[in-house]
C-alpha cells in the first residue's frame, strides 16, 4: 500500500496575471530571446578574442550575465505557460477576488486606502497593486462588502473594513 499524500501546503500558488501583465511579460521574453541573448553572446565572443578566458574579468562578467538572462527566460516561460488570466469585470462586486480594486478603512487610524489585488508578478505596492499572497491581499480575498478583517502586518495587527469592491 502506498502512503497517501497529506494536503500539500507547498503546492505552488497559481500565478495570476491581467491580460496587460501577460503582454508585458511576453514582450520582455521576446526581447531577452531576440536581443539580449545575442548581445551577451557577442560580448562573450569579443572578450574571449581580446583576452582569452582565464583571468578575464570581462569574460566572466559576460558569462554571468548570460546565465542570468537564461534564468530569466526560463522563469518568464514558466510564468507565461502556467499563468491564470484575471478576467476583467466592470462595476461593483460583492466579494473580493483577484483582479478587484478594494477600498478599505483602517479602523485604528481611520485612514482610507485602495488596493488592486493582483498576482505576484504584477504586484507594485507603491502604486496600490498588492499580491494575492501578501498579508493584506490574503486577508481581503473572499471577504464581502462591509466586512471587517484583521491583518497581521509588520507593525502589528490592523482591522480593515471593506467599503467598496470594484
Amino acid at each position: 500500500m502506498f502512503p497517501t499524500a497529506a494536503p500539500d501546503s507547498h503546492m505552488p500558488q497559481p500565478m495570476y496575471l491581467t491580460a496587460q501583465g501577460m503582454e508585458k511579460l511576453k514582450a520582455e521574453l521576446e526581447h531577452l530571446r531576440t536581443v539580449r541573448r545575442q548581445d551577451v553572446a557577442d560580448r562573450i565572443q569579443e572578450s574571449r578574442e581580446r583576452g582569452g578566458t582565464v583571468g578575464n574579468a570581462e569574460y566572466e562578467e559576460a558569462k554571468d550575465e548570460l546565465a542570468f538572462t537564461e534564468g530569466r527566460i526560463l522563469t518568464l516561460e514558466h510564468i507565461i505557460n502556467t499563468a491564470v488570466l484575471i478576467e476583467e469585470h466592470r462595476g461593483r462586486r460583492n466579494t473580493v477576488e483577484v483582479g478587484c480594486t478594494v477600498t478599505v478603512v483602517n479602523q485604528q487610524d481611520n485612514q482610507t486606502s485602495q488596493y488592486t489585488i493582483t498576482g505576484t508578478a504584477e504586484a507594485d505596492p507603491a502604486s496600490g497593486k498588492i499580491s494575492n499572497v501578501s498579508p493584506i491581499g490574503k486577508a481581503l480575498l473572499g471577504k464581502k462588502l462591509g466586512q471587517v478583517t484583521e491583518v497581521s502586518v509588520p507593525s502589528g495587527k490592523i482591522r480593515l473594513e471593506i467599503l467598496a469592491i470594484e
